[in-house]
Formats: C-alpha cells, structure tokens, sequence
C-alpha cells in the first residue's frame, strides 16, 4: 500500500475520530492542527533534509526530479507523534 493511500487513510479515521472534540458552544476543533505544531520541534532533521532537497532541485526545469520521500518523511515523523497523544485523547 502505498505511503499517500496510507496517509489518506489516516486522515478520514481522524476526522471521524476528531468530529467527536467540541467546544462549550459546541463548534468543532480539531486538536490535530494543534498538536502538529507541537510536534514539528521533535522532527526537524526530515524537514532540514526535504528543505535542501528543494534546494537542490529548485533549478530544475525538467520536472522530473521531486523531493516526495523527503516530504512524506517529514509529515510522517510528524503524524508519529501525533498519533501517540490524539488517540490518548480520544473517548
């Protein structure tokens, strides 16, 4: 299966998990986005990694070369540990 379908996956059961988060006034939160960006310090070596893959093929006009692994490294390491305190979270 690949990394993208897995990904894609992930996301619906976290929406489907996270529709059960509410404010008082009964709003939906996704506390997702919130614990993304406090995970994002713990995986900074992918994201320097995917940051000078970009650099590297920033003269590229062909197209063809593309810094995937790298960007689904970075986003991986980040749904981790994500993944560790959403669902200690959850119901």
């Amino acid at each position: 299966m690949s990394l993208l379908i897995i990904r894609k996956r992930y996301n619906l059961l976290l929406l489907h998990l996270v529709s059960q988060f509410h404010m008082a006034d009964d709003e939906p939160v996704d506390p997702k986005k919130y614990l993304e960006e406090g995970c994002k310090p713990k995986c900074v070596k992918p994201l320097l990694e995917y940051q000078a893959c970009v650099k590297r093929i920033a003269g590229d006009e062909s197209g063809h070369k593309h810094c995937t692994g790298q960007y689904f490294d970075y986003w991986s390491c980040i749904d981790k540990s994500v993944a560790t305190k959403l669902f200690s979270k959850l119901k």
